[in-house]
């Protein structure tokens, strides 16, 4: 049987890999070897690997590699570690294929020992553009590592083309996070109001806020705009998700949590929601506020405003929902009373997702089963 490792190291990243991690599961024809990483096997991140087991997925191994900080010192001892443990992983699974999505520093680990063991990467969400976060860079480096690519958008095809790729290794399969939204039956409002322990109230904001790894603003001055311009809607619930394991990243979830602990009531905070809260949110809230990808890739689909601040996310193709805006309080206060406007709702109302129709994973699964992945690459000139 073909072996497919499959790596994650974030919440996020799994309830993306999520839908492909069940179809490699239950083929006969491969073997998935899971690896789990990362943030997945922290405490402060909220053990998120016991999720991908109560989903009832067998964890291959589980490969320790986040520090007790997140300077930039920390992340690059994290990288070093990862590399050497999974140098020691492929040595003894020696998978096939190797499947990474995106951009995060643990995957270039992951991809250059892969690289050195001259096992082929299939790689998700190539092509894109965030100028505001090193993992700009990260990603192009994946790509030019790798043997498939699985691109959310044709743009991003012709893009990864345009590196060097050759057109036959290079798929426009669209985003794999809409397979979610797709597949699952999403809690109504009642459940959601269960799951999440909070009634609704007259505005409902979700709100993730990722450190902007390309700006040199004080993580404290940003945080300060952006929660000074939420006091301003005191009617709203604002639903905070934890921010991810990058420099800044646990400075961030502590100004969070001491604002929950002064707005009981009125804030919440959760380390991880998990797909099903996360996307039940996306259907029921009014809003999304902050610079993560969900709300440029799958908020479109459920036809919600989006608030997206900074320069984390610019460079990705953007649908008629976002409404971008800088870090001071009052581009956020004025961007979150367009999302809320009658004539701004309406003008979204036929919005069409610019990432595909939710049938991403079948046809990476297609791809994966029936590919004779050829080892050596040459670079394709246009």
């Amino acid at each position: 049987m073909k072996k497919i490792a499959i790596i994650t190291a974030t919440r996020a990243e799994y309830g993306l890999l999520r839908p492909l991690i069940e179809l490699v599961h239950k083929d006969p024809e491969l073997e998935l070897q899971l690896l789990v990483t990362g943030a997945h096997l922290s405490p402060y991140h909220g053990n998120t690997w016991q999720q991908i087991e109560t989903d009832g997925f067998p964890i291959d191994k589980k490969i320790e590699i986040l520090l007790s900080s997140d300077t930039p010192v920390a992340v690059s001892k994290a990288m070093g570690v990862a590399q050497f443990s999974f140098a020691e992983t492929f040595e003894e699974l020696k998978p096939d294929v190797v499947v990474i999505l995106g951009d995060r520093y643990e995957m270039l680990a992951v991809a250059s020992t892969a690289l050195m063991f001259n096992i082929p990467i299939a790689h998700l969400h190539g092509g894109e553009l965030t100028y505001g976060a090193i993992d700009d860079s990260i990603r192009h480096a994946i790509t030019k590592m790798s043997n498939l690519h699985f691109t959310s958008a044709e743009e991003y095809r012709r893009r990864v083309i345009q590196m060097g790729e050759h057109p036959d290794r290079v798929f426009n399969t669209g985003a794999i996070g809409l397979d979610n939204i797709k597949n699952l039956n999403l809690y109504n409002i009642q459940e959601l109001e269960s799951a999440i322990g909070a009634k609704l109230r007259k505005h409902n904001f979700i709100i993730t806020f990722h450190p902007e790894t390309r700006n040199d603003e004080s993580i404290t001055h940003q945080m300060d705009q952006l929660l000074g311009a939420l006091t301003e809607f005191d009617d709203a619930l604002l639903l905070f998700t934890g921010a991810n394991a990058d420099a800044h990243g646990q400075e961030i979830n502590a100004i969070i949590k001491r604002f929950v602990s002064n707005h009981l009531g009125h804030a919440l905070f959760f380390d991880s929601l998990g797909q099903m809260r996360y996307l039940s949110c996306l259907k029921h809230f009014d809003m999304v506020v902050g610079n993560s990808s969900s709300g440029i890739i799958e908020a479109p689909s459920f036809k919600i405003p989006v608030v997206n601040i900074g320069n984390r996310q610019q460079g990705r193709i953007m649908a008629d929902n976002i409404i971008n805006c800088n870090t001071s309080k009052d581009e956020i206060t004025q961007a979150i009373n367009k999302g809320l406007s009658i004539s701004f709702k309406k003008s979204i109302q036929n919005l069409k997702s610019p990432y595909g129709n939710g049938n991403t994973a079948p046809a990476i699964l297609h791809v994966l089963k029936n590919s004779v992945i050829s080892k050596v690459k040459k670079f394709h000139d246009l």
